[in-house]
């Protein structure tokens, strides 16, 4: 039987703490409760025509695996102003199924800044691999959150007094010359346990509305998630056609600006952002050059400190795991899990090896 410890206060909140303990999905709930935190689905895939609905309704949440909660948390509030929202901890059959990793036992955190969420997971036992201390941004395990800021001065000069570490050589105003991602601002740094994570600022012209809204906020929340491809047909063949997001955009960067962003001589990407109905976007990083990106480790498991997961909501579980094996998705599950009595969920891999956990509620 899997064992929930919860730290949610009201009733309310014990039963939304229940369901992300067990589904590790991040939905949005009422402000009373602690809002419930998401799961993650990954797939290797060919292209298939898009179902009628498609199985992302909703990027609920992105997760990722760090080594000491507290100072997790600790990073994520006090320099970025995230707001720890739940807060639980997770054992038992289910669990080690839906992620991969038997014998697991894990505490989960979920970080709310403005309407999107990260799920923050320490795994108690067993204890996984720090990142490799030579990963380069065109490896393909690569993945970051772009957080969006009100101005990128004021923004770069809390990260300095807070001595975050350097993945950038420091901001970078993308050129006009390139109408899609011209007066862009941005900068990569690392969390504590050495996450890439972009703060971003859009120029006027560029960017959702809600991001030029007047505030007297500095961290505003989550656009994207980035993740490296090496091909992006084959990614969109998953994300676009068997998930059913839509492509937002697209753009060719390259140049000084991309290369000190990116701290990759030469970088030149193919970038093509896509969105579910709600929720943060995810981008394709092609790199077109350099073309020496690694591949994603092939024994990665959830525990480890490299692991991401995009959370997805979808209407049907058992409807998204037929489309996924369809499409011949490799699945880290062994298919959709039962989780309690409020929730399906599956976790998959995309075509490099990222993690998609795909959730439902049951009807």
């Amino acid at each position: 039987m899997p064992v929930f410890l919860l730290s949610s206060r009201s009733a309310r909140g014990r039963a939304v703490a229940l369901l992300l303990a067990a589904s590790l999905v991040g939905a949005a709930v009422a402000s009373v409760a602690r809002a419930q935190a998401p799961a993650a689905v990954a797939a290797r895939t060919s292209a298939v025509a898009p179902d009628p609905q498609p199985i992302a309704r909703a990027v609920e949440a992105v997760g990722l695996t760090v080594s000491d909660m507290d100072r997790a948390v600790e990073f994520y509030s006090g320099v970025l102003t995230f707001e720890k929202v739940s807060d639980v901890e997770v054992a038992g059959d289910a669990f080690e199924r839906l992620q991969g990793v038997f014998g697991a036992r894990a505490r989960v955190v979920g970080m709310r800044l403005g309407n999107e969420q990260i799920q923050l997971t320490e795994y108690l036992a067993p204890r996984g691999r720090p990142i490799p201390a030579d990963s380069r941004s065109q490896d393909r395990w690569f993945q970051h959150v772009a957080i969006i800021v009100s101005d990128m001065d004021r923004a770069y000069a809390v990260l300095r007094a807070h001595r975050v570490q350097h993945a950038s050589t420091g901001p970078q105003r993308l050129p006009d010359w390139n109408p899609n991602a011209g007066g862009i601002q941005a900068f990569y740094f690392k969390d504590p346990d050495g996450h890439t994570l972009e703060i971003l600022e859009f120029p006027k012209d560029k960017g959702l509305a809600k991001w030029h809204r007047p505030t007297a906020k500095l961290f505003l929340g989550i656009d994207h998630t980035a993740i490296v491809a090496g091909n992006t047909d084959s990614s969109l063949a998953f994300y676009r056609d068997v998930l059913g997001m839509s492509v937002a955009g697209t753009s060719e960067n390259y140049g000084t600006e991309q290369e000190h962003l990116n701290n990759v001589f030469g970088a030149r990407l193919r970038i093509t952002a896509l969105r579910a109905s709600s929720g943060p976007g995810v981008e394709l990083l092609e790199y077109l050059a350099p073309t020496d990106g690694r591949p994603y480790p092939a024994d990665e498991r959830a525990n480890d400190l490299v692991h991401w997961q995009t959370i997805v909501g979808t209407a049907d579980a058992v409807g998204a795991e037929r489309a996924l094996r369809r499409a011949r998705a490799r699945f880290v599950s062994p298919g959709v899990i039962t989780l309690g009595d409020t929730a399906r969920s599956a976790v998959v891999r995309d075509p490099d090896g990222h993690a998609v956990l795909v959730h439902g509620r049951l009807n």
